[in-house]
């Protein structure tokens, strides 16, 4: 009997055992659940319908319940679908035995789902502007989740629900220039959490990754923060604008290759404002191409007309109107590489930089102050300032240029907005110049008017710029305020053989322009030299008087071997029109290629061999112009010496065109002429009759590098040429 009960209970055992086996394993099929679950679905929201075939019932007897599982269902709202791959569920047992049916946790499993389908089936249940916007901008993909759902007793979905899935072939268009395709990426959803995993993208034919990207919902704004990296990219002018919809008119970009990673983060509200956008990145300028400005010539000669940009290391990072670029890297500015470092930080009031350029075997030229770089050192450039963005006002706190033992520096330049000088505080220079000639200068603010002291100083370029015509372009008149400029320097060169001790006086300026100067000083054996400038309202009246005229005649490179003779030169200015007046008296030329031409054109080749050799002397030389714009118009040019004397007239227009034309006359031919005048001969020359009169008159027209010279015997001089002759022989 007991062996009957013991082997009852074990088959029992074994039966419950296997039901539960079989339960856990196999489970069963059964329609019997089918309405609870609709209805529970229905609870989510009430217009969801969801078809559903026989569901698979297995028992968990670990956790004390049942999972309810069916295959293809289909959720539907009006004529709207949803394929679904699966549905599962769970139930308390003791819930189930008490008949107290309730799903404690809901897993769905989608099929492959059409974006735009799934987004015009929540629009049909739930309509919003959001959604509709959503709807515009997705233009196609797929997507593929598993959504698990967790209902508390009275059957609510609790807060920790998860949906995980996937995205496929997307595109988007959320701007009328942006098309986003090729959309894949892996996501997770949360209460209030997004996480996008592994996104990649193209854009413009650019593939884009990011590597995550998180949405978190901080009250009534959502937090979005991420990576991206970029590889190959190549941006041109144009699609650098039409990205970001920005005119470079300054900056004229050609081509740029580069590897970009991001690190970002913004908060964006239910209107689409975006806040707080922060951020970081790493840029790999691998080239880049822009178009050089002509301004840049006068300091790199050898500009090339594109500029390349090489292994650029760019750190940016940008937060509340805050952005801040540093890098460094290679330019190809000229033949060779250089190296620039930059550092920018712009805020909404200021820009501040800070960058250097460093020239190694390139040239560098400062021709306002007669200085070339050594082709072989190494030169460095440092500009350190601000800019003022609501005046637009610049202020280099710094700019120093330094090669071995020459060095310039600027302090505190302000610019206006039209990048005029303001002012500055020092300007100290220490070089020797293409004269290898020493400049040590300093110029110091003292109250609205500056003091330039110098041991030393070069001012060839000073005094040619002083006595050049006046165009009056804007583009001179580089001072916006008015001051005065006492000078004081110890030791003045005019050229690399003339110097000037103690050289003192001043220059006023107004609107960029000198209008009153006095400059004293003196040449050796106590000859003197002095510059005047004098401004009424009406006329500016220049003045320069010198004992030497050899330093400032050779700055005419087509006169040469030019010896002795003092100068003395007038100016009145009116209405943008100089007329002026220049003397040089009792000096000496040995080559001016024009006059020997001149010469052996006209068959007086004793006198042009005399120019070429021990040169020709003149005792008077005097020239009467006018100056307008880039239009020299001589009215006389009259130079007389024993052997040959010249008239002359004509005009040159800038580095165009130069037409001239006179008369040359032998000295022995005028002394006859002059002495067959009654009277007048017997008592200046005496009473030596020449038998008959020879001159020639001439013409030179053409561009400077291609003049064409024509010569006519004559054989009456022209009553002005004999007058101005008498004139100089009485002044004599």
């Amino acid at each position: 009997m007991k062996k009957t009960i013991f082997r009852f209970l074990i088959f029992i055992l074994l039966l419950i055992f296997g039901f539960i086996t079989y339960l856990s394993t196999i489970g069963i099929k059964t329609k019997a659940f089918n309405d609870q679950i609709i209805k529970e679905v229905k609870k989510i929201n009430n217009q969801l319908e969801l078809d559903l075939d026989k569901i698979s019932i297995i028992l968990d007897p670990f956790k004390l319940k049942l999972v309810l599982k069916t295959i293809g269902a289909n959720l539907k709202n009006k004529n709207k679908l949803i394929k679904l791959e699966s549905v599962k569920s769970n139930i308390d047992i003791k819930t189930f035995i008490n008949k107290k049916f309730s799903l404690s946790e809901l897993d769905i499993n989608t099929r492959t789902i059409e974006i735009k389908n799934l987004i015009s089936f929540v629009r049909s249940i739930e309509d919003n502007p959001q959604i509709f916007i959503l709807e515009k901008l997705v233009k196609k993909g797929y997507l593929i989740a598993d959504i698990n759902l967790k209902f508390d007793q009275r059957g609510n979905i609790k807060d920790d629900f998860i949906i995980k899935g996937f995205v496929k072939d997307g595109e988007v268009k959320p701007f009328k220039k942006i098309d986003l395709s090729k959309i894949n990426f892996i996501f997770t959803i949360r209460n209030n959490e997004f996480e996008f995993k592994d996104i990649n993208l193209s854009h413009d034919n650019y593939d884009l990754t990011f590597p995550e990207l998180n949405i978190k919902k901080q009250k009534n704004k959502f937090l979005v923060s991420g990576k991206n990296n970029s590889k190959n990219l190549v941006l041109d002018n144009k699609k650098i604008n039409k990205l970001l919809n920005i005119d470079f008119s300054n900056l004229k970009i050609k081509s740029a290759e580069f590897d970009l990673s991001n690190t970002f983060s913004f908060k964006i509200d239910n209107k689409y404002k975006i806040d707080d956008f922060k951020i970081n990145s790493l840029l790999n300028l691998k080239n880049s191409k822009v178009v050089s400005s002509k301004n840049l010539k006068q300091f790199f000669p050898e500009l090339n007309e594109i500029i390349e940009l090489s292994d650029h290391q760019i750190q940016i990072e940008y937060k509340k109107d805050l952005l801040s670029i540093i890098g460094n890297g290679n330019a190809l500015i000229q033949k060779e590489n250089d190296n620039i470092k930059y550092n920018f930080f712009k805020s909404k009031k200021n820009l501040k930089f800070d960058t250097s350029l460093e020239i190694k075997k390139n040239p560098f030229h400062l021709n306002f102050l007669n200085y070339k770089k050594d082709q072989d050192d190494k030169l460095k450039i440092i500009i350190l300032g601000v800019k003022n963005l609501l005046s637009n006002e610049i202020n280099f706190k710094n700019i120093s240029v330094k090669e071995k033992n020459n060095k310039f520096k600027i302090q505190n330049l302000s610019l206006s907005k039209k990048y005029k000088i303001k002012s500055f505080s020092g300007v100290d220079l220490s070089y020797f110049d293409n004269d290898l000639l020493k400049n040590d200068l300093s110029i110091k603010k003292k109250d609205n008017n500056y003091l330039l002291e110098s041991k030393s100083f070069n001012a060839t370029k000073i005094i040619n710029d002083l006595l050049k015509t006046d165009k009056g372009s804007e583009s001179k008149k580089i001072f916006s305020n008015d001051f005065k400029l006492d000078i004081k320097i110890k030791e003045a060169f005019l050229d690399k053989y003339h110097q000037i001790k103690n050289l003192d006086g001043y220059l006023t300026y107004k609107n960029s322009e000198v209008i009153d100067a006095n400059l004293e000083g003196d040449f050796s054996n106590n000859q003197r030299i002095n510059f005047t400038i004098r401004s009424t309202s009406n006329e500016k009246i220049t003045t320069l008087y010198s004992d030497i005229a050899k330093p400032f005649v050779n700055r005419y490179k087509f006169i040469k071997g030019f010896e002795e003779g003092n100068l003395d030169f007038h100016s009145i200015k009116q209405n943008n029109i100089s007329n002026s007046k220049l003397i040089i008296d009792n000096f000496k030329v040995q080559e001016v290629p024009a006059l020997a031409k001149l010469l052996t054109l006209a068959s007086l080749q004793g006198i042009a061999d005399l120019l070429t050799g021990e040169g020709i002397r003149f005792t008077d030389f005097e020239m009467k112009f006018s100056n307008k714009n880039d239009l020299m118009r001589i009215e006389e040019l009259y130079a007389i010496g024993p052997a040959i004397s010249l008239l002359m007239e004509g005009y040159i227009e800038d580095d165009d065109l130069i037409s001239l034309r006179g008369t040359m006359v032998p000295a022995t031919t005028i002394n006859r002429t002059i002495s067959s005048i009654p009277l007048i001969g017997d008592i200046l020359v005496g009473k030596k009759v020449g038998e008959g009169v020879f001159g020639v008159s001439f013409k030179i027209k053409g561009p400077p590098n291609e003049l064409k010279t024509t010569v006519n015997p004559v054989k009456t001089l022209t009553p002005r040429f004999i007058t101005r002759t008498l004139e100089k022989i009485k002044k004599n």
